[in-house]
């Protein structure tokens, strides 16, 4: 038997319910590549970013899954949902979740980042926890709520704050 997910490329098949994770590692590593092949080598920043994507990927593709709950059960099909129970599921994609935000903490850390970034990712806690909030529901509203247009919100906090402690060096750490 195969398990069917839903993932960020579509429907996804597997046999084991840990293919969850076989996706994600591909988006999570494009950036890397992209910022290797044009600079070469530029230390851990690179991949400390591309392991948050992979488990805030991880996270959205299970809430996201949890609308075809009933279609797989019925269906006999073993997704990640399925097998674990939707409850159980969504633990896990806040736990992902906790693990990509405390590792955006340990990149602006990393990267001197200063007050700009620390209030976006206050607001990104927010929004992942008002996602997960929203995911319990277990409406397929609410569910397309928390997955399109708090993740919309989520990447462009992250994008502003990051430009902002980039363009503007004066509110980052001094070496």
């Amino acid at each position: 038997r195969h398990t069917r997910y839903i993932s960020v490329t579509g429907v996804q098949t597997c046999a084991l319910p840990i293919c969850f994770t076989a996706v994600e590692p591909s988006f999570g590593i494009g950036p890397l590549g992209k910022l290797v092949a044009e600079q070469g080598w530029t230390g851990i920043l690179p991949l400390v970013l591309g392991v948050a994507v992979i488990f805030w990927l991880i996270g959205f593709d299970i809430i996201y899954a949890i609308q075809d709950y009933e279609f797989d059960r019925t269906h006999g099909l073993r997704s990640v949902v399925v097998a674990w129970g939707p409850k159980n599921a969504l633990n896990a994609a806040l736990m992902a979740h906790a693990v990509m935000w405390l590792i955006l903490v340990a990149f602006g850390l990393l990267a001197g980042f200063r007050l700009p970034y620390y209030v976006g990712l206050v607001l990104i806690a927010g929004c992942l926890l008002f996602e997960h909030f929203l995911a319990r529901r277990r409406s397929l509203n609410w569910v397309n709520n928390a997955f399109f247009r708090l993740n919309a919100i989520i990447s462009a906090v992250f994008l502003v704050v990051t430009i902002t402690e980039v363009v503007f060096p004066g509110f980052r750490l001094k070496p």
